[in-house]
């Protein structure tokens, strides 16, 4: 790699700060398979194990064959040990800005993860803010890097790819660069021009909204997608075969998506930002969440409608937050569950892909015990699912039209 020339005074080029997660260990495998020798920097002793034995701490298409070929090349190496942020040239952190419980952005969150960093920080490095981060983060963390005194060049880079796509998105999506000086966003540039040779220039006060933009625009594409199900549900309509209708070769409403539970750990959060950032003026935002974060409920009152839920048992299929996932977080399916839990006399849960939640059982035990079924994640084998039992598919990933 060109990046770290011989005299740069660094071992590497690349060194991921919490590497070790969905957005950071894609790309620091992506980097070493076009030949960065990149490190890893995270506090989990058991990921970074994991990666180091060559093995994906979660699942991610197509990644375990190249994380393989990485660390058996010596080319990817993860670390518990802060010390290794001195050894790269670019220093990538993968730490956004989070979103605490009265729905309120934590902006000082990445300086502040950052100080514990501060200190293997070096005079010629690149530091690549990866994460979504509240408008403004950027400039906080230039003011931070100013204030040691060491002359660090800082660039905004926003992450772009959807889960379980990584390996592919992160060689074909445009990237987009930022950085306040000409000589950051050349070095960025000439950085994330290894995976793709599309970038997209822009200012970090620009590139911090298209992020929040791009995340919060498919939130609000998917709750009027939800509105509409429930719009058409309620009358007896099947609101997949319209959706269908209105889509086929018809380009202005291509983009239109399926109904379904709109969740995981960016979408809800960073709309929550968006409107943080606007004063709390962002009716259209707080609408679609509304929306979104209804659906469960809508469901389970649907439910009540049609069958006395308190003498039954109902299983629940698929808790990750999106189809072909094994990623729980912010997943609706637990928002679902409680909900039962309090309605129904006891609810049972499986999905093929979690691992970390020991109270799931296997799919042949829910479906045989439960007298209802809620399809909540659109696993592409519940597709062949056939059973005697009601089921309630938002997703009509049986293809049944109306079910509940």
């Amino acid at each position: 790699m060109a990046a770290s020339p011989e005299g740069s005074g660094f071992d590497r080029d690349v060194v991921v700060i919490g590497g070790c997660g969905h957005v950071g260990l894609p790309l620091a495998i992506a980097f070493a398979d076009r030949g960065a020798r990149v490190a890893i920097y995270d506090i989990s002793e058991s990921a970074v194990a994991s990666v180091n034995d060559a093995r994906l701490p979660f699942d991610e298409p197509g990644a375990g064959p190249l994380l393989e070929r990485v660390v058996a090349a010596g080319r990817l190496r993860a670390f518990t040990d802060p010390a290794v942020v001195a050894t790269a040239e670019h220093v990538v952190v993968v730490i956004g800005t989070p979103v605490d419980e009265h729905l309120n952005p934590n902006q000082t969150a990445v300086p502040r993860a950052l100080g514990g960093c501060a200190p293997h920080l070096r005079a010629g490095q690149l530091l690549v803010l990866r994460s979504t981060v509240f408008p403004g983060v950027t400039a906080l963390v230039e003011k931070m890097i100013a204030g040691l005194g060491v002359e660090i060049d800082v660039a905004f880079c926003p992450e772009r790819i959807a889960e379980g796509k990584a390996m592919t998105e992160l060689f074909e999506l445009p990237q987009i660069v930022s950085a306040r000086s000409r000589q950051g966003q050349e070095r960025a540039a000439r950085l994330f021009s290894l995976l793709t040779e599309s970038i997209v220039e822009l200012t970090p006060e620009e590139a911090e909204l298209a992020k929040l933009f791009t995340n919060v625009w498919r939130y609000i594409k998917f709750a009027a997608a939800n509105q509409f199900y429930m719009m058409a549900n309620d009358r007896g309509l099947d609101f997949e075969r319209i959706r269908k209708g209105i889509t086929q070769d018809y380009p202005r409403a291509a983009d239109m998506p399926a109904a379904g539970f709109a969740a995981g750990p960016c979408l809800f959060k960073d709309t929550m930002q968006l409107a943080a950032f606007n004063n709390n003026n962002f009716a259209l935002g707080h609408t679609a969440m509304t929306i979104n974060e209804g659906l469960p409920l809508y469901v389970v009152h649907r439910l009540e409608q049609n069958y006395d839920l308190s003498t039954m048992t109902v299983g629940i299929l698929g808790m990750a937050f999106k189809g072909e996932s094994d990623d729980i977080r912010s997943s609706l399916s637990y928002k679902l569950k409680r909900i039962l839990e309090f309605k129904a006399d006891k609810v049972l849960c499986a999905d093929p892909y979690v691992t970390v939640d020991p109270n799931l059982l296997p799919q042949d035990e829910v479906i045989a015990r439960s007298d209802l079924l809620v399809v909540a994640t659109p696993h592409s084998q519940y597709r062949g699912l056939v059973t005697d039992k009601p089921v309630a598919d938002i997703w009509n990933v049986l293809g049944s039209g109306v079910r509940i």
